[in-house]
């Protein structure tokens, strides 16, 4: 599933290329998520502002009033191109503009594209609501994770994942922060003190970094909107790395399974 970086990825790369352009037409494909939740009519002549992201989500202003949110869903991607050709079976939706078209290419169909007024209302706000804070913000401290973990009795590693505290944090980039924190990811996130919370918080905010640096991660479908693959997963410290050694000490990284999901860690270097 595209995470944090992966979408700040896609925003980076046809942001400054789509904003003030004209829509001149709106293509549908196969039902998505949600309804688009607007006539196709209504957003012909509208101006493109400037795309934003939260969480895992896009902002696009639609001038004279409103805008489109969109989401990649487990497996979906945008392409921005001045001729993408012809839609394929799994294009889902075209917004062609005065400077070219975007397109959403999902094969799953878990992606969604939905209009509204603004960002705090209808089904857009309600879907935004409740989102953690960015891990790039200053909002982003020791403090706000100390007392988002307080009385949480699930894992540290799960706890990050839930999106309620700090949004963006995928499954790779956890269990690359939790390393570079030196925290076992099945630590009890009640457990986890200011003082890791201190190092916890410059970890993930320097491993999201490195992560939109590179591109993003590329396990499967991920492409920006160049068409480009993202890298850092080439050069993560313990993900996907089992039995290989760990970079610091040597000892096999190991693997275990949380929330259904594959965590990979040192157990010299990160402690309970």
């Amino acid at each position: 599933m595209p995470e944090l970086p992966e979408v700040e990825v896609t925003r980076l790369s046809f942001a400054h290329r789509i904003d003030g352009a004209s829509v001149r037409d709106v293509r549908l494909g196969k039902p998505l998520r949600w309804p688009l939740g607007q006539d196709l009519a209504a957003l012909r002549g509208t101006t493109v502002g400037t795309v934003i992201r939260r969480g895992k989500y896009l902002w696009m202003p639609l001038a004279p009033g409103g805008g489109l949110l969109l989401h990649l869903g487990m497996s979906g991607s945008l392409l921005f191109s001045d001729d993408p050709g012809p839609a394929g079976v799994h294009d889902h939706f075209d917004l062609l503009t005065s400077q070219g078209c975007l397109r959403l290419h999902d094969p799953r169909r878990f992606g969604a594209v939905v209009w509204g007024t603004a960002p705090e209302e209808g089904l857009v706000g309600r879907l935004l609501q409740g989102l953690g804070v960015e891990p790039f913000s200053l909002q982003w401290t020791a403090a706000h994770l100390r007392a988002g973990v307080a009385g949480r009795r699930v894992s540290i590693k799960q706890a990050l994942l839930a999106g309620d505290i700090v949004v963006g944090v995928g499954n790779i980039y956890a269990s690359e922060a939790l390393f570079r924190a030196g925290i076992h990811p099945a630590t009890p996130a009640q457990r986890v003190g200011l003082a890791r919370c201190e190092k916890l918080v410059s970890a993930v905010r320097e491993v999201l970094h490195e992560a939109v640096e590179a591109g993003g991660s590329s396990l499967k479908d991920f492409r920006d909107t160049h068409g480009n693959a993202g890298h850092f997963q080439l050069s993560t410290k313990v993900y996907d790395r089992a039995g290989l050694p760990c970079t610091v000490c040597l000892t096999p990284v190991r693997r275990l399974v949380q929330g259904q999901r594959s965590t990979y860690f040192c157990v010299r270097c990160q402690r309970p």
